[in-house]
């Protein structure tokens, strides 16, 4: 990963046949300019608007808490997660088994849209929108392979505001690609880098690529004072963050930078090393998963986490800033 985070850091310094005939002035007006209506994009905002009420409208439906001698309530998590992919998945199991199959509903404010212009054929579609979710902004993001599913899903974090989001003269957004260079983070190394950042803080190669923050060196902070802790009790305690599989979704910002949306998996583990008669304690927030108070050997937690990160653009460097989020512990075992 270090190798990897100075190779982001390096590159941020760092036939004809017979002519045809001349075309009149009018014909050559006409295909010099073609009309903004004759243009087709894969996705419209009208179907982006269908998508988001369909499955918002959905998902609150299988949120409803009902009498489980009524319904399988299995069989609700099932549908759930059907609406669901990459870190929202994850996310949506966790809530709902954490609750007894009675997650929190969310009551979602009119939408905006950010519907990138793929053309018609594209095989990996996407769209944004920002809607207040129980009154909080919140940033989601909806992907399509044989169907339409929420893929992420960030609340805006305080005094934290959407960057302006360049749109066409048709209102279409831009969407990045992986490797785009005209940003200081290209989005392919988004999650590494910030999962350095969380690791390693101000300390590591990537330090100033990403603005301190609760999210960032914070977490690098309570990484290294829990361990310190953990040392002192006779245990060992790690945390890593890893970006995993997971995709990531980047618009371009009117100021020629970059709105980016990813997620992370953080793995905490606790270890007893020497004593025998000593038991670790399940944090409250395991209890759902893991069903005894203590457990004797180690205990390990998995985080899923969901951000949107604002990346300034190439010709005016400066530290990236974390704007959304959201997590939660989706797995914990212990032995």
């Amino acid at each position: 990963m270090l190798a990897l985070a100075a190779g982001v850091l390096a590159a941020a310094t760092a036939c004809t046949g017979n002519a045809a005939p001349a075309p009149s002035k009018a014909a050559a007006a006409a295909s010099a300019t073609p009309s903004p209506s004759a243009v087709e994009y894969a996705v419209t905002p009208a179907e982006a608007a269908k998508v988001f009420s369909e499955i918002t409208a959905s998902d609150d439906l299988l949120r409803v808490k009902k009498d489980p001698s009524l319904e399988s309530l299995e069989g609700r998590l099932a549908l759930a997660q059907d609406l669901t992919t990459g870190g929202q998945t994850q996310l949506t199991v966790a809530a709902y088994l954490s609750t007894g199959y009675a997650p929190p509903r969310y009551r979602w404010g009119s939408p905006t849209f950010f519907v990138p212009k793929f053309r018609v054929g594209e095989p990996a579609l996407w769209f944004s929108a920002l809607a207040t979710r129980n009154g909080q902004p919140a940033l989601l993001t909806f992907a399509k392979t044989d169907d339409w599913r929420i893929s992420s899903v960030a609340e805006l974090l305080p005094a934290q505001e959407l960057p302006e989001i360049e749109l066409d003269a048709d209102g279409y957004a831009t969407a990045l690609a992986a490797d785009d260079k005209s940003i200081t983070i290209s989005p392919q190394f988004m999650g590494p880098v910030h999962a350095s950042v969380a690791e390693t803080g101000s300390a590591g190669v990537t330090a100033g690529l990403l603005a301190p923050g609760p999210y960032t060196t914070d977490v690098a902070e309570q990484i290294a004072a829990l361990r310190t802790k953990a040392k002192k009790a006779e245990l060992s305690y790690d945390s890593i963050f890893s970006a995993d599989n997971y995709p990531v979704y980047a618009l371009r910002t009117k100021d020629g930078g970059a709105l980016i949306q990813y997620s992370l998996s953080r793995n905490s583990t606790t270890r007893n090393m020497l004593d025998t008669t000593y038991k670790l304690p399940v944090p409250p927030e395991a209890s759902w998963a893991i069903g005894d108070p203590t457990v004797p050997l180690s205990i390990k937690l998995t985080e899923t986490h969901q951000y949107a990160t604002a990346v300034p653009p190439l010709t005016t460097p400066k530290a990236a800033t974390v704007i959304a989020h959201q997590g939660a512990l989706t797995r914990a075992a212990g032995t």
